[in-house]
């Protein structure tokens, strides 16, 4: 299982004191302290795994219970298959089923969806890439479940990489000067890109220099006439193509000449995988 960062220790705490207030009363109630169970976690529909660590963390937050994955992220799960294995006090396997099958669900969705782009890119050589459009707080952890679907990632956060997009292009006077701004200020050497959404702003974005050119909302005849272009300049910007990206079209993109195909679904529109846990 991949390493948890202390920041994701602290979500599923406050994950778990979010669904636990003052106390699991069912549990409390209905369950004998001493009873020790085994449970497993079945895959009610087929997918990739992720997030399995994450919910292995909530078992061991809890105390009295361990979760044991028998896959790992990335791994295909097949439909009616068992997952992972919670062995330890009844009362702390119930407490935490909802927190550990949330995370879980979400996270392997997120990594299903994500393995579905892929293989829809297969031989193109084109990679998937997932965006900024993750739920608040969760980015860390929905970039890992991305990973495990065999995506690359973005930029984590605002100060990775400067990515020049519509609206700072309205607010500086347009692609030339945005660019003259940046490449002044950035004495930290951030990889430089910019957003456009015709050839008249692709050229500009060539004299610009950037490293990056993502080609935004075009049709896929217009990307293919984009990279023709962006071919013939040296040395040439990457390309990533952006916006409206379906599991129906991203192959005619990726076949366009696209280097990256950042895809906002991913995190933003994923369906969880669906999961059980069931006492033995």
């Amino acid at each position: 299982m991949e390493a948890l960062s202390d920041t994701i220790r602290r979500r599923i705490a406050e994950a778990l004191a979010e669904d636990i207030g003052a106390g699991d009363y069912t549990t409390l109630w209905c369950v004998d302290e001493g009873i020790r169970s085994e449970a497993e976690i079945v895959a009610r529909s087929k997918g990739v795994m992720a997030g399995l660590a994450a919910a292995a963390e909530v078992y061991r937050q809890l105390g009295g219970a361990e979760l044991q994955g028998l896959l790992r992220d990335g791994d295909w799960a097949d439909a009616d298959s068992v997952v992972a294995r919670v062995t330890g006090s009844a009362r702390s396997i119930l407490t935490g089923e909802r927190t550990a099958l949330n995370l879980l669900g979400r996270l392997s969705g997120v990594a299903t969806l994500t393995h579905w782009f892929v293989l829809a890119v297969d031989g193109t050589g084109a990679r998937i890439t997932d965006t900024r459009k993750t739920t608040p707080l969760w980015r860390e952890l929905e970039r890992l479940a991305t990973r495990a679907g065999g995506a690359i990632n973005h930029r984590r956060g605002l100060d990775k990489m400067v990515l020049i997009k519509e609206n700072h292009l309205a607010c500086a006077g347009g692609i030339q000067e945005a660019t003259r701004r940046v490449r002044e200020a950035n004495r930290s050497g951030l990889k430089v890109e910019v957003e456009t959404t015709n050839m008249e702003e692709v050229e500009a974005a060539l004299a610009g220099g950037v490293d990056r050119i993502m080609l935004d909302n075009m049709p896929a005849d217009a990307v293919r006439n984009a990279v023709r272009l962006i071919d013939k300049h040296a040395p040439r910007p990457e390309v990533e193509v952006s916006g409206g990206i379906t599991l129906s079209t991203v192959r005619e993109f990726a076949e366009a000449g696209a280097d990256f195909i950042s895809v906002g679904a991913l995190t933003h529109s994923a369906p969880a995988l669906d999961l059980s846990l069931r006492i033995r």
